[in-house]
C-alpha cells in the first residue's frame, strides 16, 4: 500500500492502536464505509468538534477496544470528518506518510501539505 507521496505507507499509531482493523495503519479497506484513511494528530479543538457532530472520540469504549483519545494522540480519522473539520476551520495536523494514496481522491495534495506535521 502506498501513501499520498507514492511511497510505502507508514504506520500511524500503535499506542493507541488505530486503524479500521486495528493494525496501526490507516489502510484503505473495501467495506469501510467511514474511510478511516486520515492519520491525524488530534487536538482538543478537533475532539470537541467531533463530539459536537455526534462522534465522541474522547470517552473510552472498552467494549469496542477503544481507549478514548487525548490531545496529541495519532488516530485514523474518517476522511469525511476531516474534510468537514477542514471546512469548519478545525482540522487537525496530519502525518502524510501514514495517509494512503486513496485520500487524494477526496483532498488535493497541496491542501494536505498545509496540514502536514
Amino acid at each position: 500500500m502506498l501513501n499520498v507521496f507514492g511511497e510505502p505507507l507508514k504506520i500511524c499509531s500503535s499506542d493507541p492502536l488505530t486503524g479500521y482493523t486495528r493494525t496501526g495503519y490507516c489502510e484503505f479497506i473495501p467495506g469501510d464505509r467511514g474511510l478511516h484513511i486520515v492519520c491525524a494528530q488530534v487536538t482538543e479543538e478537533f475532539l470537541n468538534y467531533s463530539r459536537m457532530k455526534g462522534n465522541d472520540l474522547s470517552t473510552p469504549r472498552p467494549e469496542y477496544g477503544f481507549p478514548g483519545l487525548q490531545e496529541g494522540d495519532l488516530w485514523c480519522l474518517c476522511a469525511t470528518r476531516w474534510i468537514e473539520a477542514y471546512e469548519a476551520g478545525r482540522a487537525p495536523k496530519l502525518v502524510l506518510e501514514a495517509c494512503p494514496e486513496e485520500l487524494l481522491k477526496f483532498v488535493d495534495l497541496e491542501v494536505l501539505k498545509k496540514f502536514s506535521l
